[in-house]
């Protein structure tokens, strides 16, 4: 199959909304002080809610294997604050950010600049917001998540503290390149591409007490919360819920370290404390557009779940701890901005799906939110959608700033967001987008490098 097509030549238009004043730009730096909370949004066992991402799972999920959460870290440098919240959904609507980031900031005093607000993408949750024609039900869920992402980031600001902080990064092998190509049938699908491109790098910011004890984990990785396939119909923060857990529990005191194989034993709750309780883990999704977990469960049970969550949960520990023998700053300078780019839509024709040739049809041009939050050297980067791979290398090649991750699914949903040559092989990603080529890649990359560029 050839596919053909003509890039477009429009301009991309950047919408300055509510960048951060100059005078924060440079600023000195402050003693930092964090807080953190976590508050569950797992919907009552009888609500029988439909469930996000699979477009043929039509009735409500039938069982509840594990809760799920909204977490939140609120900073502040004395002068500038700022909050990032995950929750283990499927993303965060346009419609639903606009009014939580709000809230946040006429309630809380956090402005709009200084807020991360992602979902983890996790296929096994109850649907919210605008991404299907909501029913009364699932109307009152997002209402819910709403108010309850708004509490965590309430209790986080009234627990802030003293703190110091420090990065790390390392590696782990958990997601795959989804873009494969079938020689037989002479397309691209979902499938498992080994050489694809795919970045392994987990990143973790840690933020502890002046005295040493672990407040708050971020952690950044990309792969879709997908282990359990469109069979499951229970509730679970599939891989990405399970090492949060791994993680929270093994500073609670739940998981004790065996130094005879570097491995982690589960321990009786009564065995000694590694940290103080209460530890919040938080992830931030990456540029999954095109990952996907390298095993599936198919719905039959948890157990890649389990061991997924558990290899990443390991690794973040190790950065995290190899991370608290270094000194770490209690100093921090906070800054935040944000755009929107503006890029011409596509879609496709009307037609039998899948099938061998697709044509395309003009849209309505599609917003993409580029939000940053610094943190004295380090760049957190958002972008409002599903982000293949080579955006982020790209990305990660011009950018000005060298601890530089990238958060997807953040402060809105632009849908995928494919890189210009990835049009050339036509799979679901690129059916399923509402933008055409010749844009976005070039917009978010400038975009996010002229923002870095300006704090």
């Amino acid at each position: 199959m050839r596919y053909l097509y003509a890039v477009c030549t429009w301009c991309c238009v950047f919408i300055f909304l509510g960048v951060c004043a100059p005078s924060s730009y440079g600023a000195p730096q402050g003693e930092l002080a964090v807080g953190a909370a976590r508050v569950d949004i797992t919907p009552p066992a009888n609500a029988a809610l439909p469930m996000s991402g699979y477009a043929g799972r039509q009735q409500g999920f039938q069982g509840i294997h594990d809760h799920i959460y909204v977490r939140a870290i609120v900073l502040s440098d004395g002068t500038h604050d700022a909050a990032i919240v995950s929750w283990e959904l499927i993303a965060m609507p346009a419609p639903v950010w606009q009014v939580l980031s709000q809230r946040i900031s006429s309630q809380l005093g956090i402005p709009v600049d200084n807020i991360i607000l992602t979902g983890v993408h996790d296929h096994d949750a109850p649907t919210i917001g605008t991404f299907s024609k909501p029913g009364p039900a699932t109307i009152a869920y997002t209402k819910t998540v709403e108010d309850k992402a708004f509490e965590a980031v309430r209790e986080a600001k009234a627990n802030l503290q003293p703190a110091k902080f420090g990065f790390g990064t390392g590696k782990c092998y958990i997601n795959i390149n989804r873009r494969e190509y079938f020689p037989k049938t002479g397309e691209w699908g979902l499938g498992y591409n080994p050489n694809g491109p795919s970045d392994k790098t987990v990143s973790v910011l840690r933020f502890e007490t002046l005295s040493g004890q672990p407040i708050a984990l971020l952690y950044n990785y990309a792969d879709h919360g997908t282990v359990m396939g469109p069979n499951n119909m229970e509730i679970s923060g599939d891989w990405m819920g399970a090492a949060s857990r791994f993680i929270e529990h093994f500073y609670e005191g739940k998981f004790k370290q065996d130094r005879s194989d570097e491995g982690w034993e589960l321990q009786p709750q009564e065995q000694e404390m590694a940290g103080e309780k209460g530890i919040v883990a938080l992830f931030a999704q990456g540029a999954a557009g095109d990952q996907n977990p390298i095993v599936s469960d198919s719905g039959q049970d948890f157990s890649m779940v389990d061991g997924l969550g558990r290899i990443m949960g390991e690794e973040v520990v190790r950065i995290a701890n190899h991370m608290a023998l270094k000194e770490m700053s209690t100093q921090a300078r906070i800054s935040g901005s944000q755009k929107v780019l503006t890029c011409p839509g596509q879609k496709v024709a009307p037609g039998p799906e899948p099938r061998k040739v697709y044509t395309f049809e003009n849209s309505d041009p599609v917003n993409i939110r580029l939000s940053l939050l610094i943190l004295n050297d380090i760049a957190i980067t958002g972008v409002s959608g599903e982000v293949l791979t080579p955006i982020l290398q790209r990305l990660q090649k011009e950018s000005p700033v060298k601890d530089m991750f990238m958060v997807g699914y953040a402060n809105g949903y632009s849908g995928y967001i494919p890189n210009d040559a990835a049009y050339n092989q036509v799979s679901y990603e690129i059916t399923a987008t509402h933008l055409k080529p010749g844009c976005a890649e070039g917009g978010i990359v400038n975009g996010l490098v002229n923002m870095m560029n300006q704090h």
